[in-house]
């Protein structure tokens, strides 16, 4: 994969490397049958972890936030708000000559139908304990499937590609480029109406911690899976 994603950068100062996997795509258009298991597996746990945050109703991941201002003022779902956000950050992508890969589509199908049903089918919890797990829970998937997604090598999700690209062009640290884009959604979402909370602070704060003791995780299955 030639582009890091947004919560891999921000916890660079764990720099755990993305481990070269047996299931790892030769080019981002060719995956080999067995790439698709981690790649499905991966987004759909990205998904689910979504919905809980949501679902919690103590906030949400800074794109779904903005995802939720914008599925209110359109009058559609979360998960079809979400599909039209990574739909025009893809076009966005065009003339800063960034090229999409497999799973550069498949993120942007599955998350959002994963999203989609999961915001449907769960239930936001009456005891606060019940929500705090859930926060909890939706880092944990978040951190999972990232791990699994990455290590497919079938290109960025749309966000990521748009940060790396502007990092590429204008020259500016890929910290500073994701902060930037991160707060400019999250801003624009929650004065849209869009949920900010505990859980946006609690899952900026600990999901890069998540994501790299799944890395781990991911490299010592793949040494058992090719052993």
């Amino acid at each position: 994969m030639k582009a890091l994603p947004g919560i891999v950068v921000v916890t660079m100062a764990l720099s755990h490397r993305i481990p070269i996997t047996r299931w790892r795509a030769t080019s981002t258009w060719t995956p080999r049958p067995w790439t698709l298991l981690p790649l499905v597996g991966g987004l759909t746990l990205f998904g689910i972890g979504e919905g809980l945050l949501v679902a919690s109703r103590w906030g949400a991941t800074p794109w779904t936030v903005f995802a939720q201002g914008v599925a209110m003022h359109l009058h559609v779902s979360l998960g079809w708000s979400t599909a039209l956000i990574s739909g025009v950050v893809l076009v966005l992508w065009w003339p800063l000559r960034e090229r999409p890969g497999f799973g550069t589509l498949a993120n942007l199908v599955i998350i959002a139908l994963v999203l989609e049903f999961t915001t449907e089918l769960v239930v936001t919890p009456s005891l606060e304990i019940f929500r705090a797990l859930y926060v909890v829970a939706a880092v944990a998937a978040i951190g999972v499937g990232s791990a699994l997604y990455l290590t497919t090598g079938l290109g960025p999700g749309p966000r990521d590609g748009l940060m790396t690209s502007l990092h590429r062009h204008l020259g500016i640290s890929v910290v500073y480029v994701r902060l930037s884009l991160e707060s400019v959604v999250l801003l624009v979402g929650w004065t849209m109406g869009g949920t900010v909370g505990v859980g946006t602070a609690f899952f900026a704060t600990t999901v890069g911690f998540s994501l790299g003791a799944s890395l781990q995780g991911v490299s010592w299955l793949s040494a058992r899976f090719t052993s």
